[in-house]
């Protein structure tokens, strides 16, 4: 039997199958078809040629949720709240990212003003009912979005991550006089306390839901046409994978579900190779991703903003996500010059269509990918499996654009493009290890992505890592990550207790609630036998008068509130430098991760009796960017012999991508079939 992972980018579609009784992998890759991306999906299986009556297994990965967002491409959405909170959407949050700018511009809201609603109905903070929910009020709510054409509503009540009937009787009472409106209540996705952010996720998953209904509708019935009758599964934000109905349920989880992918195939690496601290580095068509691994475990974070940046907040989304930087810098960015003269590249990109203007498909812009080309790191006949040739006059063409402002040859051009994206690129590498603390010469550098292993030596040396691994089927590794996932749900509730009056009992009943909430999560969607689950329990913590606060793991053992209060003060130090043993503490929210132990694929070692004269394809000029110009041999990855240890610069080459190894470093090939490079 196989199992078969795929995952939608904003190039191209990648493709991975794993025979469960051989161990081999084989991988495959079409254009991503942006106006229909299931269509992508079936174009890439085709391609396989794969007997569909032998797959076992299905994950799906992709960017329908975050392109609707980002592209304002989701449906019309009305939101209904409690009596006095019609404009939270607005009011945001006081702070600013932007302290000095005393004029800063909120980012507008995904619901108009016009279609933010109030009923009357009140809970206090202790979850208590003031106010009854006047039902009757809806009826006017509900004419008005009839008339409006809405297709979807978010209901979000104040304290109703206490008290979540309220939303639900609304939630029934709407679905009964509005049947075909697609409805999300805020305690569904979270119950998390901080009233904006509540809010806002639950209009953004209302915002995408009827989209992604349609779209997951579509994709299993052209999979079943297919001949694919596996259960099937879709990669969330969080690292674990839910099913197509949990997937439908709450759209939001999915919101970064391929880079997550990515980071835990970069787990399954460090796993093989003994490396516990990884810093993940994806450069994909679109965009850059970067992420940390800590002890063999990526950081999660339930504080994650779309859109954010110095100068703007942002949209916050309440659900965990894996911490990743992102930024827009990928093969197909495009290279321009600001109203100063300066040469910026990105985030503006030529995706897929009509793509860089290599690709002979009308792009006429110059991208990283034609300047990669014209510095002779691509090869153009080797190219995405060598399906289409990349045509380097068009790149030429392109690049001249940047080249005749500058006043500079093609190839200085070129490099030029390259080391400002690089430049980018490098900032996005410190600010998930530098900035946050950590030394990278304590971390390895795992790269993948179609573009990542092109730029992982570069900047892996300007970072200073240990070392630089290249796994096998880069230019495909989300979906080869997405084989190494459990399936994963995560559930919090907010219960403010202070250490003086904490019961452990008290603890252990939100715990036991919040796992039987997870048992009936987990076969309401049909994902797995509720007796195969693993749980983590977590506790935000903060000593009084704090703001923010510190998540603390605790297991089974630790239950005890002294020995919870002692890793608090630990975690704190770790985090801030200081504790302050003799102050009150306060359990803000408790934390529970469900996931199964779904089997994974097991990495064989390999060895051949390959020579390293078999690999060798040719010699060709290159550019090394700061190191120039040199006459590098070109090897053929999938021959060259294991163990075998070869001095930069060179080039090697696979279906999927190319690795270029500087002057002074070194290569390696490991057993497993990694590259290694110091």
């Amino acid at each position: 039997m196989t199992r078969l992972a795929i995952d939608i980018g904003g190039t191209f579609t990648d493709l991975i199958l794993f025979n469960e009784k051989n161990g081999k992998l084989t991988a495959y890759k079409s254009l991503s078809t942006p106006s229909d991306p299931s269509s992508g999906v079936v174009n890439t299986i085709n391609l396989s040629k794969i007997d569909t009556a032998n797959i076992s297994f299905f994950v799906h990965g992709g960017t329908t949720v975050i392109n609707a967002i980002t592209e304002r491409k989701g449906v019309k959405t009305a939101l209904i709240t409690t009596l006095g909170f019609r404009d939270i959407l607005g009011i945001m949050r006081g702070n600013r990212p932007d302290m000095y700018n005393l004029k800063p511009k909120k980012p507008t809201p995904f619901v108009d003003r016009k279609l933010r609603f109030e009923v009357k109905e009140r809970v206090t903070s202790e979850g208590k009912i003031l106010t009854p929910l006047n039902l009757e009020s809806l009826d006017e709510i509900i004419d008005i979005c009839k008339k409006n054409k809405v297709e979807s509503i978010a209901i979000q009540f104040l304290h109703s991550y206490l008290f979540t009937e309220n939303e639900k009787k609304c939630s029934e009472y709407i679905k009964k006089k509005f049947p075909e409106v697609s409805i999300t209540i805020s305690s569904d996705i979270t119950r998390e306390w901080r009233e904006f952010e509540r809010a806002n996720t639950a209009v953004l998953n209302a915002y995408v839901q009827p989209i992604v209904l349609k779209y997951f509708d579509n994709l299993e019935k052209k999979l079943n046409d297919l001949g694919i009758n596996c259960g099937f599964t879709a990669m969330q934000s969080n690292g674990g994978t839910t099913s197509f109905n949990g997937a439908k349920r709450q759209p939001i989880t999915l919101v970064e579900s391929g880079p997550a992918a990515g980071v835990n195939g970069a787990v399954l690496v460090g796993n093989l190779t003994n490396k516990k601290n990884i810093i993940y580095f994806d450069v994909g068509g679109t965009t850059t991703k970067c992420a940390l691994i800590e002890n063999g475990k990526p950081k999660v974070t339930t504080e994650y903003k779309l859109e954010w940046t110095r100068f703007n907040p942002g949209y916050p989304i309440r659900v965990p996500v894996t911490d990743l930087v992102e930024i827009g810098a990928g093969g197909g960015s495009i290279a321009w010059f600001d109203s100063g003269g300066s040469l910026k590249v990105g985030p503006q990109s030529a995706g897929a269509d009509p793509g860089p203007s290599s690709y002979n498909k009308g792009g006429i812009e110059p991208t990283i990918t034609d300047a990669k080309l014209i510095t002779g790191v691509i090869n153009p006949k080797n190219f995405a499996s060598g399906q289409f040739e990349l045509k380097k006059k068009l790149a030429e063409k392109a690049i001249n654009k940047i080249a005749s402002v500058l006043g500079v040859d093609l190839i200085t051009a070129a490099s030029s493009i390259v080391r400002v994206a690089e430049a980018n690129m490098i900032n996005a590498l410190k600010l998930v290890s530098i900035q946050r603390g950590y030394d990278p010469r304590d971390f390895v550098l795992v790269a993948g992505g179609g573009g990542g292993p092109m730029h992982a030596c570069t900047l892996g040396k300007e970072l200073g890592v240990s070392e630089i691994i290249v796994p096998p089927y880069p230019g495909y590794f989300s979906a080869w990550g997405m084989l190494a996932t459990d399936q994963r749900s995560d559930f919090a509730i907010t219960s403010l207790i202070r250490s003086e009056n904490a019961d452990i009992n008290k603890i252990l009943s939100i715990f036991n609630k919040l796992e039987e909430d997870a048992k009936n999560y987990f076969l309401s969607n049909n994902d797995l036998d509720k007796n195969i689950i693993d749980f983590e329990k977590r506790i935000d913590m903060r000593y009084l008068g704090q703001e923010h606060t510190v998540t603390v793991t605790v297991t089974e053992k630790e239950f005890d509130i002294e020995k919870i209060l002692k890793i608090f003060h630990l975690e704190h130090k770790k985090a801030y430098t200081f504790s302050l043993d003799n102050t009150s503490i306060e359990f803000v929210t408790f934390r529970l991760s469900a996931s199964s132990n779904s089997p994974k694929p097991k990495i064989k070692e390999i060895s051949n009796n390959y020579k390293i004269d078999d690999s060798i394809l040719e010699k060709r000029e290159v550019n090394f960017g700061e190191d120039g110009l040199h006459k590098a041999t070109v090897y053929n990855r999938n021959k060259l012999p294991t163990g075998i240890e070869i001095d930069g610069p060179l080039i090697v080459e696979e279906d999927s991508t190319v690795t270029m190894v500087l002057p002074n470093q070194k290569l390696t090939v490991d057993n497993f079939g990694f590259l290694r490079i110091k």
